[in-house]
């Protein structure tokens, strides 16, 4: 299967200089745990629920924006990717999120999540779980 068809395709996006509050509101209305950063069109970041705890709310640092606390070039897959391949990079890179993208464009977002959710290979999820989960 193709991650077009697995992906979440209508995502909300933030920039750089968007207040960290407005993004974990973002969060919360769109029920997700990251929001990817643009600048320009161009994918520079994403920032996770996990990126705001430990980057600015143990630190006391909530008047901060997305790029301070983003995770910078994240890894991305191809809107053609396989199930498999994404699997494959979101193991060996151990993210649970990865950012697809279509002509150098945000096209959507697959989660480890959706990778159980949708129930394609129930293996599939355990696996990539197991692997991202590996220290």
């Amino acid at each position: 299967m193709k991650l077009k068809k697995l992906m979440t395709g209508s995502i909300e996006t933030c920039e750089p200089s968007t207040p960290i509050q407005e993004v974990a509101s973002l969060m919360r209305t769109m029920e997700v745990g990251s929001i990817p950063v643009v600048e320009n069109g161009e994918l520079v970041g994403i920032v996770s629920d996990r990126d705001i705890v430990i980057q600015s709310v143990a630190d006391g640092t909530i008047n901060c924006t997305a790029s301070d606390v983003m995770t910078r070039n994240p890894v991305t897959g191809e809107i053609d990717m396989t199930v498999e391949d994404a699997k494959r990079l979101m193991s060996e890179h151990q993210v649970r999120r990865l950012p697809i993208m279509e002509n150098g464009r945000v096209a959507g977002i697959v989660s480890l999540g959706d990778l159980a959710v949708k129930d394609i290979d129930n293996n599939k999820a355990g696996d990539a779980l197991t692997e991202i989960s590996k220290s």
